[in-house]
């Protein structure tokens, strides 16, 4: 896994702006794995974020800082995580396999595309059933089970594939209250993303404007030189 150059970081910013979440992760993850042949989109979604917490941690450091609001008073809430902790405690087990017998169905774990074309359902019970349903290994007869046989098999899924949904407990220190909130890798990743990208368009600014650079010019001097030239400039 390469890091981003300057570059890169523009390319993708320019590129994903117009583009789901989920394909913004996976352009980052195709620009870091240039010679992977495998389709992304059809990664098991542990794996993806796996690879999307390790890309995180060489380009852009371990440290996640985000933020959410309180279900129940709307107090925003903040937090901070080591990503390099939660990755080590999350690596692939020997033996670690993609599919799955429950009763008489056997199912491979979920990916990316499959979480695509759930998205737009309304309700998260038939959004579930829908995502089981394409992730059934046979698909010839309708899938027929109890709500209970569901669950048992969303169960086993999350126990094959744990980096799939990472949930994080999280405390209200206003009102007490307390809730699960899903961790989404892929939207820490863009946001360095963006927020780099502009601070290198801004740097391209002021230093087109002083010395009449043009991008490539600029962009091609190290990091310390520009930030030197950059003091100077606003000295």
């Amino acid at each position: 896994m390469r890091t981003f150059s300057t570059s890169d970081i523009l390319e993708m910013w320019e590129k994903g702006r117009p583009l789901h979440p989920l394909d913004r992760g996976l352009l980052a993850l195709s620009t870091a794995l240039p010679s992977l042949t495998d389709d992304l989109a059809d990664w098991p979604l542990g794996r993806r974020n796996r690879a999307l917490f390790d890309l995180y941690c060489k380009a852009f450091g371990s440290r996640l800082h985000g933020w959410t609001s309180c279900p129940s008073c709307g107090e925003k809430i903040e937090f901070d995580l080591d990503a390099s902790v939660l990755l080590s405690t999350q690596r692939e087990e020997p033996g670690w396999q993609e599919m799955l017998t429950v009763g008489n169905e056997r199912f491979r774990l979920p990916t990316s595309r499959d979480l695509a074309e759930v998205m737009t359902a309304s309700d998260a019970r038939p959004a579930a059933r829908r995502l089981l349903e394409r992730c059934r290994e046979s698909r010839l007869e309708p899938l027929v089970s109890s709500d209970a046989t569901l669950e048992e098999v969303e169960e086993r899924m999350a126990s094959a594939d744990p980096m799939a949904d990472i949930r994080l407990v999280l405390p209200c220190p206003t009102c007490g209250h307390q809730w699960d909130g899903t961790l989404d890798i892929a939207r820490f990743v863009w946001a360095e993303i963006e927020s780099r990208a502009r601070r290198l368009l801004l740097e391209v600014h002021h230093l087109a404007r002083a010395y009449g650079w043009t991008e490539a010019e600029t962009l091609s001097l190290p990091a310390a030189r520009r930030a030197m030239y950059l003091e100077m400039v606003q000295a």
